[in-house]
């Protein structure tokens, strides 16, 4: 088969595309899934350059979100036949292992899964849609409504609006009936964002976001009511050096969500705004497999958008790849084998 095959850590140079990889063959409680769609995430950058204390395989395939048919499964599996329409959940909850990190995934024709990690595929949701949901929309919908609880009414700021994480982030606050703020880098990302529902936007490039965010909405106050200044909640998986200003963003009583640090992971910290103003820091870690499926409900409803940067065969996936490294996204960038 074809694939977009990993050897070693490096830059994008390390990424070639094979025409003779190995097929997978479908072992006991496993099953081949046609490859229709797959999209990147930021994961799979980290994935190439290599991860502390994380061990890959080589060669490997990469691509956690996948959707496509089945095409063949092996003994054991019940339920499932070829031509079927399926997702997958990147995480094996059982034996454990992670789509295109520990085990290929879906940079290529042909993906080798574990039957309990299918999920069936609706006719009116697009291969393209179902490859954008899992890893980033499924991280954004548990940190929003699971984990950080955010309700209609509340004012939340949300960093890194235009990546795929992101813009699942927008429109679930929106749905919630929040007030948005979306930072963007560009103009062009900002009116995108809007079109999602953000109701203000900052360019960070151009503006201090805190002090933005201060002069619009208050600089934050030991008083409390509708008087105290700031946001009720900020959505920050960038970490580095946007911490301590998501700090100072907060109410009291606010709430800081995150589920990354693309920009960092140790970050210069001030807890004196934590105890000051008795915020609230809020982990979420990934998705569970019924918030795949809730998201396929809600693009289904069509109340939620499966944003769609842009769509490129296997042959320019290191292209593909280079787009999302420099950041030059508004939602998801989608593969095609």
């Amino acid at each position: 088969m074809r694939a977009l095959v990993l050897r070693e850590h490096g830059g994008l140079d390390k990424l070639a595309l094979e025409a003779d990889f190995p097929d997978p063959v479908a072992g006991p409680g496993e099953a081949i899934v046609r490859v229709r769609a797959t999209s990147l995430n930021y994961h799979d950058v980290f994935t190439r350059r290599g991860m502390p204390g994380i061990r890959i395989p080589f060669p490997v395939i990469m691509g956690l979100d996948i959707a496509g048919e089945i095409a063949s499964v092996g003994p054991g599996v019940t339920g499932w036949l070829p031509g079927q329409r399926v997702v997958v959940d990147p995480i094996n909850r059982v034996e454990g292992g992670l789509m295109g990190e520990t085990m290929h995934g879906g940079l290529a024709e042909l993906c080798k899964v574990k039957a309990h990690q299918l999920i069936a595929l609706p006719d009116s949701v697009s291969f393209e849609q179902a490859a954008a949901l899992p890893c980033a929309y499924g991280t954004a919908l548990r940190m929003m409504t699971r984990i950080g609880q955010v309700q209609a009414g509340e004012r939340v700021l949300i960093l890194g609006a235009s990546g795929g994480v992101g813009v699942c982030c927008v429109q679930l606050a929106k749905l919630a009936g929040a007030e948005v703020i979306a930072c963007a880098g560009t103009p062009e990302k900002a009116e995108k964002l809007k079109a999602l529902g953000a109701d203000h936007t900052v360019l960070y490039t151009e503006v201090d976001f805190m002090k933005d965010v201060q002069e619009r909405f208050g600089k934050p106050t030991r008083r409390a009511g509708s008087n105290s200044g700031g946001v009720d909640v900020v959505v920050n998986f960038t970490g580095g050096d946007t911490w301590v200003k998501s700090l100072r963003c907060l109410k009291l009583g606010g709430r800081l969500l995150t589920c990354g640090a693309t920009a960092g992971y140790n970050p210069p910290e001030d807890i004196r705004y934590i105890w000051t103003f008795e915020l609230q820091l809020r982990g979420s870690n990934g998705w569970a497999m019924e918030d795949i499926s809730a998201l396929l409900e809600l693009v289904q409803a069509g109340k939620l958008k499966a944003l769609v940067d842009s769509t490129w065969t296997l042959d320019r996936g290191m292209e593909a790849m280079g787009r999302l490294e420099n950041r030059g996204v508004v939602g998801k960038v989608i593969v095609t084998p």
